[in-house]
Parts: C-alpha cells; sequence; structure tokens
C-alpha cells in the first residue's frame, strides 16, 4: 500500500516537472530570439539560464520517473536514489553554465551596447518570464514537499531566483539602452554568479543524500522521544534516518524487558514500524530491532495494606489492595514515587480494570504482587509489565532487596480464573 502511494506522488512529480520543462523551454525560446533579433546580449545570457533550467527540470522529472519503477530482484530497493543521481548531474550542469556565463559577463563588462530601438518586447519577455517562474516556483515547492523531492525543490528554488534574475535583466536592458558603462557585462556575472551558487548548493545535498548524511536531525530526535514514550519501550539506542531520493528508510534500535517472549517483541516491533509510517511523511520502509533492556532503573508498583515509606506491607489481592505504592530502584537506591489509595474498592465488579487504567500512567516495568485474576494478568501483559509473585505481608523494601538478587519467581499465567475473579474484572 505505501509502495503503491509513493508511486502515485512519484508520477505527480513527473506532471509537474515535465509540464515545468514544456513552460521553460517556451520562456527560453522565446528569450533567445527576441534577443538575438535586438541585441540584447543580457536577454540571450537569460536565455542561456533558462536553457539550464530546462535541462535540470527535464533530468528531474526522467529522475522521478526511474524512481517510480518497480523493484527488481537486482534493484531490490527500488530506483529512489536515480532521482539523486539526476540531481548531482542537475548541478553540475548549472554549475557549467555559471562559469561559461561568468566568463561572456566578463568579456561583455568592457563594452558598451548600443541599441537600435527602444528594447519594447526584451520587456516584455523579462515581464512574462517573471509572471511565469513565479507560478512554476509555487507548483514545483508545492509537490516537492509533498512528495519529498529534492530535485523539485532545488527547481522551485531556482524558478524564485529567475524571478529576480528577471528583474535584474529588465533593469540591465533599460540601462543599456541609456548606454550605460559596465552595465550588460555586471547584470550578466551576476546572474551567472547566482547560477553559480546554486549549482554548488545542488551538488552538496546531492552528495550528502547519496553518502546517507543525516539531513534531518531534529526528525531524528522527535522520532526517539516519541517511540521512548511507548508502553514496552524501555530505551531507544539509535534511530538512523536515510534519504533515498523523494523517500526516507529509517532503521531503528529499541530495548525492551528481556523477559518479553518472542511473538510479545515482534508485536511490539510492528506496532513501533506502524507508529512512524502513520504519523511522518516520505516513509519507504521502517525496519526496528528489538534488543533486551540494559536498563539499570525500574519503575514498580506494589499493592500494599498500609502507607509506612518502604515499611509498608503487600497486601494479598491485587484489585482490592486499599493503597498500591510506586516506586523507582535500582541496584543501590529505592525512591518512592507516589501512594495511589484505590478509590474503586466500594464497588464489585471490574475493580482491577479500574485500577489498571489508573496506575498506567506511571508507565510500569514491574508489578509485584501475591496474586492476579486473569483480565488484570492479560491487560499488564498487554503493556509489556512483568508481574512477580510476592508474599502477603512482606514489607516493601524486603521485596525489592528479593528482586534484586534474583529470589522472586515471575508469573507467567493468572494464579485464578475469571469465575475467580468476579470482583477484579
Amino acid at each position: 500500500m505505501e509502495q503503491l502511494k509513493n508511486n502515485n506522488n512519484l508520477k505527480q512529480g513527473q506532471k509537474v516537472a515535465f509540464i515545468a520543462a514544456f513552460v521553460t523551454l517556451f520562456l527560453a525560446a522565446m528569450k533567445a530570439f527576441v534577443g538575438y533579433f535586438f541585441d540584447s546580449k543580457v536577454l540571450i545570457a537569460d536565455a542561456f539560464h533558462s536553457g539550464a533550467d530546462l535541462l535540470a527540470i527535464f533530468a528531474s522529472g526522467f529522475g522521478l520517473w526511474l524512481a517510480s519503477r518497480k523493484k527488481t530482484k537486482r534493484f531490490p530497493f527500488g530506483l529512489y536514489k536515480a532521482e539523486t543521481l539526476l540531481s548531482l548531474v542537475i548541478g553540475a550542469l548549472i554549475l557549467w553554465v555559471g562559469v561559461r556565463l561568468f566568463q561572456d559577463g566578463y568579456h561583455a563588462f568592457f563594452s558598451v551596447a548600443s541599441a537600435r530601438a527602444f528594447p519594447f518586447l526584451p520587456m516584455i519577455a523579462s515581464i512574462i518570464s517573471m509572471v511565469v517562474a513565479y507560478f512554476i516556483a509555487r507548483k514545483e515547492k508545492v509537490v516537492g514537499k509533498i512528495i519529498g523531492s529534492q530535485s523539485l525543490l532545488a527547481n522551485a528554488n531556482e524558478s524564485f531566483l529567475d524571478i529576480v534574475t528577471s528583474a535584474v535583466v529588465l533593469a540591465g536592458i533599460v540601462l543599456a539602452y541609456a548606454e550605460i558603462p559596465y552595465v550588460e557585462g555586471a547584470v550578466i556575472m551576476l546572474i551567472s554568479l547566482l547560477i553559480f551558487k546554486l549549482g554548488l548548493e545542488n551538488i552538496w545535498i546531492s552528495l550528502l543524500v547519496l553518502m546517507d548524511a543525516n539531513l534531518d536531525p531534529g526528525l531524528q530526535s522527535e522520532i526517539e522521544e516519541k517511540i521512548n514514550e511507548m508502553y514496552g519501550v524501555t530505551g531507544v539506542s539509535e534511530v538512523r534516518i536515510r534519504q533515498s531520493g523523494p523517500v526516507k528508510m529509517i532503521e531503528c534500535n529499541i530495548e525492551t524487558s528481556p523477559s518479553l517472549p518472542l511473538y510479545k517483541a515482534h508485536e511490539l516491533a510492528e506496532k513501533t514500524e506502524s507508529f512512524i509510517s502513520e504519523n511522518y511523511a516520505h516513509i519507504e520502509s521502517v525496519f526496528i530491532h528489538v534488543e533486551p533492556s540494559k536498563k539499570k532503573n525500574f519503575s514498580a508498583i506494589i499493592p500494599v495494606r498500609d502507607i509506612n515509606g518502604t515499611s509498608s506491607h503487600v497486601y494479598g489481592h491485587f484489585g482490592r489492595a486499599p493503597y498500591f505504592i510506586i516506586v523507582r530502584f535500582n541496584e543501590n537506591d529505592l525512591e518512592i514515587e507516589d501512594f495511589y489509595y484505590n478509590e474503586f474498592l466500594g464497588e464489585k465488579k471490574h475493580i482491577g480494570i479500574k485500577v489498571i487504567k489508573a496506575i498506567i500512567q506511571y508507565k510500569l516495568d514491574v508489578l509485584f504482587a501475591s496474586q492476579i485474576g486473569e483480565i488484570s494478568f492479560y491487560m499488564l501483559k498487554d503493556k509489556f509489565i512483568d508481574i512477580y509473585e510476592i508474599e502477603e505481608g512482606a514489607t516493601v523494601k524486603e521485596v525489592i532487596e528479593k528482586y534484586r538478587v534474583n529470589q522472586l519467581t515471575q508469573i507467567t499465567a493468572p494464579t485464578h480464573s475469571v469465575e475467580e475473579a468476579q470482583v477484579e474484572k
């Protein structure tokens, strides 16, 4: 489904690129013809500029066409980077045009233009070029952002630059007609420098993409933060984002409980993949690697019958406990985070479910309990919470000490059935 969506986006980009190429061809031909007829070197230079744009836009459309081809055995990851490779060629072409125009501008700098007639048509050609460039730039930028196309966005920047360039050309035509020295050469060299800068930027971005550089550290940090908030994920060791043409490929290493069954670890990986794909655009593939947690700090909840700090005593029934104590601990330290009063004691049914929904905000790692009903057990396991059996009457401090030295048994099944736990459901 995601592949089909990406192909549709790429086809939309192709359409925009080829329409822009056709319009740019018309502009280049118009400026070349009018410039030649009126002997306007500035307008001819601008025609070459549009010619470079034409090659760039056509290459972009061709690159998007290649990128939309189906995956094959030879190219199992698709041809997305064809668009990036052609963006590199685009940059080289633009760079070459910039150098050649600078040479022409340097030679024209020391000559004074002599106009045969008032340059009415060259001025009209420049104005038309500005208006058309504006609409092309807007369309390329909108579609480029939608499909994540680096080449379309580069072309959009170039089209916006064309507006400024055409305005400078318009001024140059008028000043050249007035036979002001150095104007034509200066304008042509200015155009060449702008083209040269754009070519360098295009080459640099393309090289970064081809070398799998991290182009979006903000997105990387955001994804890490969001995944860390997911239940079952105890840590995110690394998120890698690879730009491949107009799409992104994401690899992520997450940590979870070492005691988590294989099928649950697979569920967590799928949940994480779905979250990234559904919440972030231009994602072609997500690969999640699940590792056992190396965390040393844990969050636990214990049902207790009194409130007396770490000397509080364990209550024998999870759902009907009058209080719950939430603690954070590691190998050496034990800290009480909160006490929770069981506000559902007066109710007859579904107490365990309601308690779980109330305490789930703490993102717990472990539950210590003497017994646990069937529904409560599976609700907690769905939240990737490990459950350990403890003795009724033991203190919180004694429970944590036994856990540290691996003297507690993990509960892997409910201690009583649904029928026996009607009060707890």
